[in-house]
């Protein structure tokens, strides 16, 4: 096979005579050449013949945005391109999103689709979807569905190219997808939809119809157990399972009792069967990544974090007006309100108000369930500490804690456990108390709960997975709600001493 001059393909077979007759734009040649011209209908004609022909979108695109595209990102986009329903079970940190808007864009200047509907979890509708198509298909409209029904029904009938909606809210509003001229659906984070007696599985399946596009991406398809492999490959591919879960369940599990189970030695390639078409990258296979690869997810705040937050600040400025404010004063309110957006605060009496942390927390758990090896958790606050790690252990995820408390002899026990053990597989870390000397390799992923103000500590910290001995890129991933919390990251993204300009970010927050 032989592109010529990124028009046409090239190529020898054994019955021209099947490709010209399939394929309008080709032509017979002597010695059993064909010539086939390279656009995408074509190269899905010769697919549909066995024939791997690779997609136009390599070399017949422009790849717009902020940056250029790494390898892996543009054969992620071709393979999405030439597969209608499909996984992409890229690791994260590859930039899945971002090849994902660039194999759709693409699809839409070939006039392949008209409108797409993408499915993800609320915490990274703005930071990682909006942001990325304004990043790379600034040229598209894009509007996200989120708030009343009647403002989700609005935005699903505005006609915009991209419309990004949260997974219960498709619910809510699908029958007005349905109706919305979606032809393309891409869900993110594809584990929400395991199990097919869900009514979440029940909606997607009904509004994606045969001749859609629909990828499912998630870097850990099957995390829990081969039996989550069910509901995804019943979506994308469901002649590959039985119809029915027992049946499934069988093929991939053994019956120890009368409710356990345990996988089978075949298990793992059943599901791989199960699973395609697929692609998948990991962070070591991309040669051209960066080491250290930092995220951000936005976090929505309850109304009545939202309450605190902003009568803190009504109070703050009161403070302020005709009178001025120490670094020190400063630094104690900037801390208050740090401590609203992660979850619990101190009141003046040493009492503690604790909020609602379901929509942080879920963040985390998606980051812990699409990662593939362990987990830090930075969390500054000691009480917010004990929320979380009560939640993790409910979940029967396996967790550990630092923090001041903790005395030398079990930290060191502790450490020798995540190092060298299967198990705890997350650690959560009052950033001051292990932001040196300590080496925590068999992690390759970290997530600030909330921002600390030190500079150092923040540095020092990410340092535990970024040093001598770590086999595996990294990822830092920065959970903010709130003004205060994005500010501070980009401050200490950008290596500015907080302490030092903590005058002037307390007058900008207030602002």
């Amino acid at each position: 096979m032989k592109i010529l001059r990124d028009k046409a393909i090239m190529l020898r077979v054994r019955n021209p005579k099947q490709i010209t007759t399939a394929i309008p734009n080709s032509k017979e040649l002597p010695m059993n050449k064909v010539v086939v011209k390279w656009g995408l209908d074509e190269v899905l004609s010769l697919r549909s013949l066995n024939i791997n022909a690779p997609s136009p979108i390599t070399k017949r695109y422009s790849w717009p945005g902020q940056y250029k595209p790494f390898d892996h990102q543009k054969d992620t986009a071709s393979f999405m391109t030439l597969n209608k329903k499909s996984f992409c079970f890229n690791e994260q940190g590859t930039g899945k999103t971002a090849s994902a808007i660039w194999a759709a864009d693409y699809l839409m200047t070939q006039g392949k689709v008209k409108r797409v509907l993408v499915i993800c979890p609320l915490s990274i509708m703005d930071s990682a979807w909006r942001n990325d198509l304004f990043s790379f298909a600034m040229h598209r409209t894009v509007d996200v569905a989120h708030g009343s029904k009647e403002k989700r029904k609005k935005i699903i009938n505005s006609g915009a190219e991209f419309v990004i909606i949260n997974y219960d809210g498709v619910e809510v509003v699908k029958d007005e997808i349905a109706a919305g001229g979606f032809d393309l659906f891409i869900v993110d984070e594809a584990t929400h939809y395991k199990n097919a007696q869900t009514k979440r599985w029940k909606t997607l399946n009904k509004i994606v119809k045969q001749d859609d596009w629909l990828w499912m991406m998630t870097g850990t398809p099957a995390a829990q157990s081969p039996v989550d492999a069910y509901g995804l490959a019943k979506l994308v591919n469901p002649l590959s399972v039985p119809r029915f879960f027992g049946a499934w369940r069988d093929m991939v599990m053994w019956k120890v009792t009368q409710f356990s189970y345990k996988p089978k030695e075949t298990a793992k390639d059943t599901v791989f069967r199960a699973l395609q078409p697929a692609i998948r990258f990991t962070k070591d296979e991309c040669l051209d990544l960066p080491d250290m690869i930092y995220t951000k997810r936005f976090v929505e705040m309850t109304t009545q974090q939202k309450k605190y937050y902003e009568t803190l600040k009504k109070q703050m400025l009161m403070q302020v007006a005709g009178e001025s404010v120490s670094s020190a004063n400063a630094a104690i309110n900037m801390n208050k309100l740090l401590q609203i957006s992660a979850g619990a605060v101190y009141t003046d009496e040493g009492d503690s108000i604790e909020f609602d942390i379901k929509s942080r927390y879920q963040a985390l758990r998606e980051t812990i369930d699409e990662s593939s090896q362990k987990v830090l958790v930075f969390v500054p606050f000691r009480h917010t500490i004990d929320m979380l790690v009560s939640k993790l252990r409910a979940d029967g995820i396996t967790s550990e804690v630092i923090r001041g408390d903790v005395s030398a002899t079990n930290r060191t026990e502790i450490f020798e456990a995540f190092q060298n053990k299967p198990d705890p597989r997350v650690l959560v870390i009052q950033p001051q108390s292990a932001a040196h000397g300590v080496t925590l390799t068999a992690a390759n992923t970290i997530v600030w709960w909330g921002p600390t103000s030190s500079l150092e500590t923040y540095l020092q910290a990410n340092a535990r997975i970024h040093r001598a001995g770590q086999k595996h890129k990294c990822t830092v991933i920065q959970l903010a709600g709130s003004a205060a919390e994005k500010r501070i990251y980009k401050m200490l993204d950008e290596r500015i001493n907080i302490h030092s300009a903590m005058i002037d970010l307390y007058k900008e927050i207030l602002d």
